[in-house]
């Protein structure tokens, strides 16, 4: 099957680089002839990067490149059997881009996108056979990234979801299956990550070192929710905050922070940058946390209780099943263990306990408990 890449940026040439590695004939595809020369470009250094650490060799890196080609007319994915669009975040952009695929492809051609939050119903609606469209959702980086989320749309052929997500698995990728709702499964429940911790922040209860050292060091997650702001670049985790906020009728669980709008607003996006919660250029100097366990259990307690009520409600929603939930959030965001098993750990009637003591605190409704953590602590049962 020969696979089609709307939009040459990181996310659009990362998923051509796994299609090509898994041995398809891939066709990228962009407005810009100057984005497509820096795709093919970047493609040429990860490849020489691989030969030099010794993962691939010159044959193999060969193929990869020569598998996939370039062009800036939609109309040479004519025939490509699977179609992915990875391009703004837009709504209006991606159904306008939907429905003139629609008149070059074949008419048992899937159609898909990669967004991380938009509703994959309304995309398919500008379709003529919207039962032919579904969300296959990629993680950036995505050749380092094990997991893609698999949308259906409520409009969407059973066959078609079974087959896409057959393909991203034989392209040695780990699939979860997620309800079309606003951020889906780790987008959704990731928010409180960033969230809680910007929340913590403009209190004054810690700085941005300190919250980081707690949450690497006492819960052991690879990167503090500042550092990892920085590298998603702030413009970027701000707008998915926004958008997941207004798709839940501004639901203040998902409320953005006024901190992140302004460094937004001011350029200082992280990493791409150079400046963010911190500095990157060539001599800064990263601040020292204060490494009171006291007060680093006190964040890791109040994050990791949002993030695990969060993800009881979107179990007690039937966003995904269990299993799905606990697999998302620890190979798509790399988390120290699945937020539900993480739950049964610290016991369901003390995460109770947790919520309601932030609830009785703020009396505001994001710190509202989940009625399945409620309900599962009166009956005396576990996740697992």
């Amino acid at each position: 099957m020969k696979i089609g890449i709307i939009g040459s940026g990181a996310m659009g040439s990362g998923i051509a680089q796994v299609a090509s590695t898994a041995g398809h004939e891939v066709i990228i595809s962009d407005t810009r002839e100057t984005a497509l020369d820096t795709s093919r470009s970047k493609l040429a250094k990860i490849m020489n990067r691989l030969i030099e650490k010794g993962r691939v060799d010159e044959a193999t890196a060969t193929g990869i490149q020569a598998r996939i080609s370039y062009t800036t007319d939609n109309k040479d994915m004519a025939d490509c059997g699977l179609v992915i669009e990875a391009i703004v975040e837009n709504l209006d952009i991606k159904k306008q881009v939907f429905k003139s695929l629609e008149e070059i492809v074949s008419s048992d051609a899937i159609l898909a996108s990669n967004t991380s939050s938009l509703s994959i119903a309304s995309i398919a609606s500008a379709c003529e056979r919207p039962e032919r469209v579904v969300g296959i959702h990629f993680f950036n980086p995505a050749p380092l990234m094990k997991l893609v989320e698999i949308i259906p749309a409520i409009q969407s052929d059973e066959q078609v979801v079974a087959t896409a997500r057959q393909l991203i698995d034989d392209w040695g990728k780990t699939t979860v299956l997620a309800k079309d709702t606003p951020g889906f499964i780790v987008n959704r429940v990731a928010r409180p990550f960033y969230g809680e911790a910007l929340r913590i922040l403009e209190e004054g209860i810690a700085d941005v070192p300190t919250i980081d050292w707690a949450m690497k060091t006492l819960a052991g997650f690879r990167m503090g929710p500042f550092e990892l702001m920085d590298y998603i670049g702030n413009d970027v985790n701000y707008t998915v905050t926004e958008t997941v906020f207004k798709a839940f009728w501004y639901d203040p669980r998902y409320k953005p922070a006024f901190t992140q709008k302004r460094l937004s607003e001011a350029g200082y996006l992280g990493r791409k940058t150079g400046k963010g919660y911190y500095e990157y250029h060539e001599n800064a100097i990263r601040p020292e946390p204060v490494k009171d366990e006291a007060l680093g259990n006190q964040i890791v307690q109040r994050i990791v209780a949002m993030l695990i009520n969060e993800a009881a409600d979107a179990s007690f929603l039937n966003i995904a099943s269990r299993d799905d939930i606990d697999l998302a959030m620890t190979r798509g965001v790399n988390y120290p263990k699945g937020l539900l098993q993480w739950a049964d750990e610290i016991g369901i009637a003390e995460c109770v306990a947790r919520m309601d003591a932030l609830y009785h605190e703020y009396l505001e409704d994001r710190y509202r408990c989940s009625p399945l953590l409620r309900r599962m602590a009166r009956d005396g049962v576990s996740f697992y």
